[in-house]
């Protein structure tokens, strides 16, 4: 305890585990967004560009959300922002069950995402507090993947069922499960990690470049993610094997978060971070060039969400890094969901010509300046950490 300035422990098990609750139910929808834009285009009878719409407007919530939050985490209670975000997530999820017209149903997801971005800012602000940020987040990462894998080989046999007011249900119900566990999570950001207090802060040109890093990022992810599901259907699969192969590839996602937990920085978290980008740009030029199959469709998603749960506990903790309050990750956040919500809003703008070709060359050049931009803070950080050390 005596590298904390608050008698709260934002290491302990219980809040660790908050935390890792948080970050997962609040990014319920996002994990599974593929098979949810399957359902809105399958079951509900909107077009894909609808469809991708909706997922954007959800995100602008999303996004609204850890904006505002950038200033109301310093004014008030952390316990009481999250009672009200959880309670404003089940609203939206109830009310996108009374509706299947485009306008309304898509203010209903715009309610649900305010509250999911408010659950995943503070969880994920509650992480960057603790003493092993790289580890954490990428627990975290891992149980977004166990999630996604058994939710993403659920939803054909749920749709079969309850169509999407099972779907809806479920979203509601996850989100109730956070009710208990908000008494474990800080009050505020006021718990300082020793490591970084010590530092001096990141400059001004380098902090924008990260969070542009952040944004491209997060924008590219948008794009693709939204559609990987219609891509393999437009590939010739069928719904069966596509979600097939996303949900082994929430199997891979997890192997690669669990590296960064395992590994930590202790390599740099500047070559990790090229690892895992260029796994994320691979996949696409497969499918630019390659013959899409149920097995190789499989292996590019295992591939491109190995690089997407390696990359994003690094992007977190290297964020982390730069402050001790927590308040830089909740600017990440907010730029890494501003990219999210605007990303399908760009797919829907890039399908306009009807083939996924235009999404995916602006997958790659995002993904590629993504790297360009984090390289030179990482740096910087480095050999800030190595100069503390000697």
């Amino acid at each position: 305890m005596d590298r904390l300035k608050a008698e709260f422990n934002p290491s302990s098990p219980r809040a660790i585990a908050a935390g890792v609750f948080m970050g997962v139910m609040g990014a319920e929808v996002f994990i599974v967004q593929p098979g949810f834009v399957q359902g809105l285009v399958e079951h509900m009878g909107f077009s894909e560009a609808q469809a991708g719409l909706i997922a954007s407007i959800e995100m602008a919530g999303f996004a609204a959300m850890t904006i505002l939050l950038i200033y109301l985490t310093r004014r008030l209670n952390w316990r009481h922002m999250l009672y009200a975000c959880i309670a404003l997530t089940m609203v939206g999820q109830f009310g996108s069950m009374l509706t299947s017209e485009l306008i309304s149903f898509a203010a209903m997801r715009f309610i649900a995402g305010l509250g999911c971005g408010g659950i995943v800012s503070i969880g994920f602000a509650a992480i960057g507090l603790t003493d092993k940020p790289d580890r954490n987040f990428g627990i975290l990462v891992a149980f977004s993947g166990v999630y996604g894998a058994i939710v993403l080989g659920f939803m054909p046999t749920l749709y079969g069922y309850a169509g999407m007011q099972g779907l809806l249900f479920f979203f509601a119900a996850f989100a109730a499960l956070g009710f208990p566990l908000v008494g474990w999570l800080p009050t505020s950001g006021g718990v300082v990690r020793a490591d970084i207090h010590a530092r001096s802060p990141l400059p001004l040109g380098l902090t924008f470049s990260a969070l542009g890093a952040m944004f491209a990022y997060f924008l590219a992810q948008g794009v693709i993610w939204t559609y990987l599901f219609r891509i393999a259907i437009d590939g010739g699969l069928t719904e069966p094997q596509a979600a097939f192969g996303l949900t082994i590839a929430q199997f891979a996602g997890i192997l690669g978060a669990l590296i960064p937990t395992i590994v930590g920085a202790r390599f740099g978290r500047t070559v990790m971070l090229a690892i895992a980008i260029s796994a994320g740009v691979v996949p696409l030029l497969y499918f630019l060039f390659g013959t899409i199959t149920a097995l190789s469709y499989a292996i590019a998603v295992c591939v491109y969400n190995f690089g997407f749960n390696k990359t994003h506990p690094y992007l977190l903790a290297t964020m982390a890094s730069f402050d001790a309050s927590g308040r830089v990750v909740t600017y990440a956040v907010a730029l890494q969901t501003l990219g999210l919500a605007v990303g399908p809003a760009v797919g829907a703008w890039l399908l306009g010509g009807s083939t996924f070709t235009s999404v995916h060359w602006f997958g790659i050049a995002a993904f590629a300046a993504s790297f360009v931009l984090i390289l030179f803070p990482a740096r910087h950080q480095s050999a800030q950490t190595r100069a503390a050390a000697s």
